[in-house]
């Protein structure tokens, strides 16, 4: 149950010597709904995080259009289309431990830019006990952006489909989307 609202206060049980903490919930309909099928669970995954506004549909859907008319111009899969703009212009996968994300894997390029599930771009490789490994930089999908990480991702392919002759929205168009994407904080893919 993902829900949005705000840290109102936060006690300690005098007998458990545990930490309470209270929500102030925006979605009620969804948190009464949800609170039935998780009262009487023992553990669960809890993660409170500071609200970030998503990128609409319209902009997730002006970017696939756009990718799809530039694989057709390059000649290549869409799916290799939309991996080679999303390690361009996309947001890298952080972990934990705050790295960015590298696989080291004997996979080929020409394989792994095919992939729909990781987005992947090779970023080196190595000869070990005589067999060749590719290191890849992962991405993160784009139904995980903010506006703002959509906004460079939409802009580059943009940027890629003009130097093509694709034609793209006028700049006037983009602006406006831009500025719904703001208003509007959008949703998922």
């Amino acid at each position: 149950m993902e829900l949005t609202g705000s840290i109102k206060g936060i006690s300690s049980d005098y007998l458990t010597k545990k930490f309470q903490i209270s929500l102030e919930i925006n979605e009620e309909k969804r948190l009464v709904e949800g609170y039935g099928a998780l009262k009487d669970v023992n553990l669960l995954d809890i993660s409170i995080k500071k609200h970030r506004k998503r990128r609409s549909l319209n902009a997730n859907a002006y970017f696939h259009v756009l990718v799809s008319k530039l694989a057709d111009c390059l000649g290549i899969s869409k799916v290799r289309c939309k991996n080679m703009m999303v390690g361009r212009y996309g947001q890298p996968f952080i972990l934990d431990n705050g790295a960015e994300a590298v696989i080291k894997t004997n996979i080929p390029a020409s394989h792994m830019l095919e992939n729909e599930t990781v987005h992947c771009m090779p970023c080196g490789s190595k000869t070990e006990d005589g067999k060749e490994y590719v290191y890849y930089k992962v991405f993160r999908g784009s139904s995980t952006y903010d506006t703002k990480e959509m906004s460079i991702l939409v802009d580059g392919v943009v940027s890629e489909c003009q130097e093509q002759g694709i034609e793209t929205l006028p700049p006037a168009e983009l602006e406006k989307m831009l500025k719904m994407w703001k208003v509007s904080g959008g949703g998922r893919e």
